[in-house]
This record gives structure tokens, C-alpha cells and sequence, in this order.
């Protein structure tokens, strides 16, 4: 048995479920910010994800302690050169956690409104211009990073960061349009259409400017015959991409949300496509990286005991409380 591969693909199930399920309730949380016109619709929709959204944070702990336990070299790259975004992306998330358990008590209640909107808006960010300054890569010497504090800034990290904000607030409109009915409803659908269009210009952009800028990345994705193994996630984007317009024009409440759950885990696949077999881009592959068999058997053992616990309690969470939202949590 390949246990750094096993480990590899228990991490890359992790975050996809934390992208998922995080994703759509930052993205409600920015989305609270600007859709409410009325009296008591913000409490609508930050009621959608009140049974919810801190269990979603859990699939963030799995991937973190797997990374630390299973590949510690790549860990001890990653956690240096990603300093500044990874504390601004930890306390938007307790910033926002506190917001939502201060708002609804409050006497400054839009205060907490605010911070919430914001640390969700500053939580996608982070975690978008982490992505992108991934993909790049970093200075190293050896196995020891050697960008700086700052070395994760550049160009296509930001645009990294608005391609993740739009990604997150699409999947919030998506999933408000499945959770809420009338005129709060119809501007989710408006809000969707747009953040559609915006989330497949950012796709487009980074398919021309990653293989551009990445020559290995290119030659993955444009050699014979790769560009036959691999022409289907495009191919596939573009159609789930045009179903997800379809659904939002015949105003359907579920298949929004489906659509969009599944352009995410095909834009997750291309990433995969991209960078594969690596721990650090183009440094370590995850053989390289990996701890120990002994330490990643162990770590298995707990983990792969967990998971289906973890996993059932998510999915038995989500059918309890199915269903349009409603505006009474407190």
C-alpha cells in the first residue's frame, strides 16, 4: 500500500469538502452584506447557514493535521512562506465566528453585520491569494524557503484571491437561491447570473495565463497524449457551465447549487492535473515530503476510523435541516 499516496488523497478530499461546504456559507456571509432590502431578510440568510456553518470548518482541521502529520517537510515550507495570509485568513475566521454569536444580542447590531460580511470577504481572500501563490511556487534553497514575508504577493496570487471571493459568493447565491423564496429570492437569482459571468472570466483567465507562465504546466496539458487524457475537464466545464446558466434562467432551486458544486470540483481537478505529483509545486513531490511510514499509518488508522463518523454526522446535519430558511435563529 502507497501510504503518502493514500495520505495525499485523504488531504485532497478534505479540502474539497471543506471548498464545498465552507465556501457556500463565506460566500453567503459576503453575500449578506449587499443582497437584504428589507427588514429582517439578513437575518433569512444568515439563518440558512446557522445550523451549519461551524461544522463545515471541521474538514479545515482534517486537512491542516494531516498535512502537519503526513508531510511535514511540505508543512514546514508552506507554513513560513504563507505567514501574513495564513494569520489574516485565521482571525477573519474567529472574526467571524464572534460576529455571528455577537450580532444577534447586540445593541450595534450592524457593527457585527459589518464584520461579519467582512471577515467572510477577507477568509476567501486569503485562502484565494494562498491558491495562487501555490500554482507559482516558491524561492527555495534546498528545502527551505527563502521568498520573505511577502514573497506570496504577486500579480496572479491577487487575481487568485478575486477569482476565490467570486467562486465562494456564486456558491452563497446558489445555495440562498435553493433557501429562500419571493424577492429575496429573486435577486439571488440576478446575483447568481452575475457571478457566473465573473467566475468563468477568472476560469479563463487563469487557463491562459497558468500555462503561459508555467512551462511544465503546459507541456502537462498540451503534450501527446495528454491533451487527450486530460480534454474533458474543459470540455466539461464549459458544459456544466452552460447548464448552470440554464438552470438560473428556467429558475430552478436545486440545480443551482448542484452546477456549482460540481464547476468548483471540476476547476479542483484541473488544479490537480496541474500540479500532480507535488507536495511544493515543482520542489517536493509527496513522496519526498512525506513523514515516515510508521507516523503515516498511524495518522491513517485515526483518521480513516473518523471519517465516516464525520461524514455522517455532516450528512445527517444537512437533512435535518433541508428546506427553505427561516429567519429565527438566535
Amino acid at each position: 500500500m502507497d501510504l503518502a499516496l493514500l495520505s495525499g488523497l485523504v488531504i485532497a478530499f478534505g479540502i474539497a469538502m471543506y471548498v464545498i461546504l465552507d465556501g457556500f456559507d463565506l460566500g453567503v456571509g459576503m453575500l449578506s452584506a449587499v443582497l437584504p432590502q428589507k427588514e429582517g431578510e439578513r437575518d433569512l440568510l444568515i439563518g440558512s447557514i446557522a445550523p451549519v456553518w461551524d461544522g463545515n470548518e471541521t474538514w479545515l482541521v482534517l486537512g491542516g493535521a494531516m498535512l502537519f502529520a503526513a508531510f511535514p517537510l511540505a508543512y514546514s515550507i508552506l507554513l513560513p512562506a504563507w505567514y501574513v495570509p495564513l494569520l489574516v485568513f485565521l482571525f477573519a475566521l474567529v472574526f467571524r465566528g464572534v460576529a455571528f454569536e455577537f450580532r444577534p444580542r447586540a445593541h450595534r447590531k450592524r457593527v457585527w453585520e459589518f464584520g461579519f460580511a467582512g471577515g467572510s470577504f477577507l477568509a476567501a481572500l486569503a485562502q484565494g491569494v494562498m491558491l495562487g501563490s501555490f500554482v507559482e511556487g516558491f524561492d527555495l534553497t534546498g528545502t527551505a524557503y527563502e521568498g520573505g514575508t511577502w514573497g506570496w504577493v504577486s500579480a496572479f496570487s491577487v487575481m487568485s484571491g478575486a477569482g476565490v471571493v467570486a467562486g465562494y459568493a456564486l456558491l452563497g447565491a446558489a445555495w440562498l437561491v435553493y433557501k429562500t423564496e419571493g424577492e429575496l429570492q429573486d435577486r439571488c437569482y440576478r446575483a447568481a447570473r452575475r457571478l457566473l459571468a465573473a467566475v468563468l472570466a477568472f476560469v479563463a483567465a487563469v487557463s491562459v495565463w497558468t500555462p503561459l507562465a508555467q512551462p511544465a504546466i503546459a507541456e502537462r496539458w498540451f503534450s501527446w497524449p495528454n491533451l487527450l487524457y486530460f480534454s474533458p475537464v474543459p470540455l466539461l466545464t464549459g458544459i456544466v457551465a452552460w447548464e448552470l446558466w440554464r438552470a438560473l434562467a428556467l429558475r430552478r432551486e436545486r440545480a443551482p447549487f448542484v452546477y456549482t458544486v460540481a464547476l468548483f470540483l471540476l476547476s479542483y481537478a484541473g488544479l490537480a492535473v496541474s500540479t500532480w505529483p507535488y507536495a511544493v509545486p515543482r520542489a517536493l513531490t509527496i513522496w519526498d515530503a512525506a513523514s515516515p511510514p510508521a507516523t503515516q499509518l498511524f495518522i491513517l488508522v485515526g483518521v480513516l476510523l473518523l471519517l465516516p463518523l464525520v461524514l455522517a454526522y455532516t450528512i445527517h446535519t444537512y437533512r435535518i435541516f433541508r428546506g427553505k430558511a427561516s429567519a429565527g435563529y438566535e
